[in-house]
C-alpha cells in the first residue's frame, strides 16, 4: 500500500526545526577554568588567582562569612512571567517560518544572560558588612569592579557533548 506523504515544505522544515531544538541544550551563567576574579586595591583593579566561577559560587550559596546571595536562582523564580512570555514567542516565531531553531536558542542565553546581569545590579540581597563598605566603598553586594556582571557567559551546544 502507498503511503501519501501530505506535509507541505513549510511543514517539513518546521518538524525538522522542532527535532534540532530538541537536540540543543543552552546555558547562562560562569563556567570554571575560564576567567579569574578581580578586585580593587585602593585606585586599581587588579587580577586575582581565584576562578570567577567559585566567586559566583561563594556569593550564590554563600560562605562561613558572607551571607547567600542566590542571584542566579532569583534571576528564573523572579522573572517566571516573563520568560514564559519570551518561550511562548519563540515558540510562535518557529511556528510562523520567521526563526530557526539555532536562533531561539541563542535569543534564549542572551535573554537569561540579561536577567542574571540585571539580577546582580538591581536584586535585593543582604547589604554588605560595614567592613566590606569600608573596603569597597559600597554597602552594594555583588558590584565592586562590574567584571562578575560582564563575564555571564552564554553557551549552545548539541546535548550531551561535553
Amino acid at each position: 500500500m502507498a503511503v501519501i506523504d501530505r506535509t507541505t515544505p513549510e511543514g517539513r522544515k518546521f518538524y525538522a526545526e522542532l527535532k534540532k531544538l530538541a537536540e540543543l541544550e543552552s546555558y547562562a551563567g560562569f563556567q570554571g577554568g575560564v576567567e579569574t576574579a578581580k578586585k580593587r586595591e585602593g585606585d586599581q583593579i587588579v587580577d586575582t588567582d581565584v576562578d570567577l566561577l567559585d566567586v559566583a559560587a561563594f556569593n550564590e550559596l554563600g560562605t562561613d562569612t558572607t551571607p547567600s546571595r542566590p542571584f542566579l536562582r532569583q534571576s528564573l523564580d523572579n522573572h517566571h512571567p516573563e520568560i514564559e512570555a519570551f518561550l511562548k514567542d519563540q515558540i510562535a516565531q518557529l511556528t510562523n517560518g520567521s526563526t530557526t531553531a539555532d536562533r531561539i536558542m541563542q535569543q534564549t542565553t542572551v535573554f537569561l544572560r540579561g536577567l542574571i546581569q540585571d539580577e546582580i545590579v538591581e536584586g535585593d540581597f543582604t547589604p554588605n558588612a560595614p567592613s566590606t563598605v569600608k573596603k569597597k566603598g559600597s554597602a552594594t553586594p555583588l558590584v565592586d569592579t562590574g567584571h562578575m556582571r560582564q563575564s555571564v557567559i552564554t553557551i549552545v551546544d548539541k546535548k550531551g557533548r561535553k
